[in-house]
């Protein structure tokens, strides 16, 4: 009976310095960011990977107890720092917290609007989580180091796709949706939409509309005018090409420097960061040098980076 006794003491030890293992972890994770790593694919026989930028969630079982968990977080977080430190950055990306439940009421930014009933023209999302969102305009650059660098430190962005750039090569899009990316409208030509009649404009946002259904096999519910500037007919039009609602931006980010649309030169939860598919021939850096300087400022002043379809 003394026998059975310290036997069953030693089992609820070992459990108890598990759970303080995890515990340890699961603080380090969350606090230095907690994106899935490579070891994390269901290729190499881990568990089904969270969507970029999410935290993965416990799944007791009998395949994966206490201690096996903490040590595929730690893994993980090692894949994320090694990550890091490839790609320039002193600190991993923060961990998105999951997805909402209930989405946000999204409404037309004050001074925004061009009528009622029509999709809401906004800048920032209204939640409370210390979180932004990442916004990629036109499709002008192509770059690979672009689509692995995203990949490997598992940030989550959209993409708002310009026909004429992405012609010469849908593959590249193709491949970044397949890593998760929702791609969405950005007109056919990128023309000023205020100067067009509404036919030119509805043929413009019905137009990729269509070729995004066909090239990449849904119709986007999401459009954002070139350079921001439109009218009520842009809205009209895009309403009636099934657009539901039209983002814009807070911030603006370069490889040399951030831009901001608020008075205190900041950033706030729920901002939109836009950038675009541009390269050495049109501002100072790669693509990656301008990831560097979004994840710089965004990490160090305390935001992760979420799906901005997640709460939409």
């Amino acid at each position: 009976m003394q026998l059975v006794r310290q036997k069953e003491e030693t089992r609820r030890k070992s459990r108890r310095q598990a759970r303080m293992v995890l515990a340890v972890l699961l603080a380090s994770a969350i606090g230095s960011g907690c994106a899935t790593g490579p070891a994390d694919t269901p290729e190499q026989g881990g568990q089904p990977a969270p969507a970029p930028g999410q935290q993965q969630a416990y799944r007791p079982g009998a395949d994966q107890d206490l201690a096996g968990y903490a040590e595929r977080l730690r893994r993980a977080q090692a894949l994320r720092v090694a990550a890091a430190k490839k790609w320039g950055l002193a600190r991993p990306p923060l961990a998105a917290p999951p997805p909402p439940a209930v989405k946000p009421k999204i409404t037309t930014r004050k001074g925004f609007s061009a009528g009622p009933g029509l999709p809401p023209v906004f800048t920032t999302v209204p939640v409370k989580e210390r979180v932004v969102f990442l916004t990629m305009d036109d499709g002008a650059e192509k770059d690979p180091e672009l689509l692995r660098m995203m990949t490997e430190l598992g940030i989550p962005y959209s993409a708002f796709l310009s026909d004429y750039l992405v012609r010469e090569n849908y593959g590249y899009f193709e491949r970044m949706q397949g890593r998760g990316v929702a791609l969405h409208n950005h007109t056919l030509n990128h023309r000023y939409m205020p100067g067009l009649s509404y036919k030119q404009q509805k043929r413009e946002i019905c137009g990729m509309q269509t070729v995004m259904e066909k090239r990449y096999g849904k119709r986007p519910r999401l459009f954002r005018p070139p350079y921001g500037n439109y009218n009520a007919d842009t809205l009209r039009a895009a309403r009636s090409c099934g657009i539901e609602a039209v983002p814009l931006w807070a911030a603006e980010a370069f490889p040399d420097r951030m831009e901001w649309r608020e008075w205190d030169r900041d950033l706030h939860p729920g901002d939109i960061v836009l950038t675009h598919f541009r390269g050495k021939e049109d501002w100072k850096g790669t693509m990656p040098d301008m990831i560097r300087r979004v994840m710089k400022t965004v990490t160090a002043k305390g935001y992760a980076v979420a799906r901005l379809e997640d709460y939409l």
